[in-house]
């Protein structure tokens, strides 16, 4: 899905002004680690912004998020995934390889773009290729819903996962200004069958039309939403919560809700 030299490219050319949102989710980082009030000595962070999570972590490993992670077994109490996940070809993959690099009991934390970033430039996008073009052609990558996390986490062998959201909505001058701030966030398109030659810029033009038809702020400018993903899970270990034993239970939900009990048919 992702031509990952591509991406590479696209990443050495981001900006300090692109920057925003890894800082928004550094923030979400530091809340959680707060949260968790459990110290953590060994931390690797994955990414494709290696300068950035650096300063901000810098005690930290940060290493690459290449298909191949550069971890080894059982070497971290954290593994911080940030920024990149929205990019593998096998996120699978990647939550196996950070499942395998923590100690039991260690803390899994991934923040990454989900399923509704970029909802309007996508539609605005999409209607007017059609209507210029008659086709479409991939500019988005398919972005996974908060659904579907929570079982990724689970086939990766996590204990007690977490997938929650929030969103960020950021207003722009024009269509214009926002594929800018993309290409300044490295997140201009990457996909391995992207259309290769240049869009005609009547494509544009229909495309702010639309866009500032449907999705103006009241301000006047552009909407676009940032939709940021958290998964959190921890590497199974015995002094963890365990689900209690089917049957097991010494008193009747009904009784502990104060409500009447009322037996299905046959």
């Amino acid at each position: 899905m992702t031509d990952t030299d591509t991406l590479k490219r696209h990443r050495a050319r981001a900006t300090a002004d692109g920057m925003f949102l890894h800082a928004a989710a550094a923030d979400e980082l530091h809340d959680r680690l707060d949260m968790v009030k459990k110290p953590f000595k060994d931390t690797a962070i994955v990414t494709g912004f290696a300068d950035f999570w650096a300063k901000a972590h810098p005690n930290a490993m940060v290493t690459e998020d290449a298909e191949t992670l550069n971890l080894s077994p059982q070497s971290h109490d954290l593994v911080a995934h940030m920024m990149g996940l929205h990019w593998a070809n096998d996120p699978v993959g990647q939550l196996i390889q950070c499942r395998r690099a923590l100690r039991p009991d260690g803390l899994f934390i991934a923040i990454s773009f989900g399923g509704d970033t970029l909802q309007e430039l996508r539609r605005a996008l999409g209607e007017a290729e059609i209507a210029v073009t008659g086709g479409l052609s991939p500019r988005i990558a398919p972005l996974p819903e908060l659904r579907d996390l929570g079982g990724l986490l689970q086939r990766a062998g996590f204990a007690l996962p977490v997938a929650d959201t929030t969103t960020l909505t950021v207003e722009y001058r024009d269509i214009w200004h926002l594929m800018h701030d993309l290409r300044a966030m490295g997140e201009t398109n990457a996909l391995s069958n992207r259309l290769r030659k240049p869009t005609r810029r009547a494509v544009f033009q229909h495309a702010q039309e639309l866009y500032a038809q449907h999705f103006a702020a009241a301000s006047g400018r552009l909407r676009a939403s940032f939709e940021l993903q958290t998964l959190t899970g921890w590497a199974p270990d015995a002094s963890q919560q365990q689900p209690l034993r089917p049957g097991s239970a010494q008193q009747r939900l009904a009784d502990a809700l104060g409500t009447p009990e009322t037996p299905l048919k046959d």
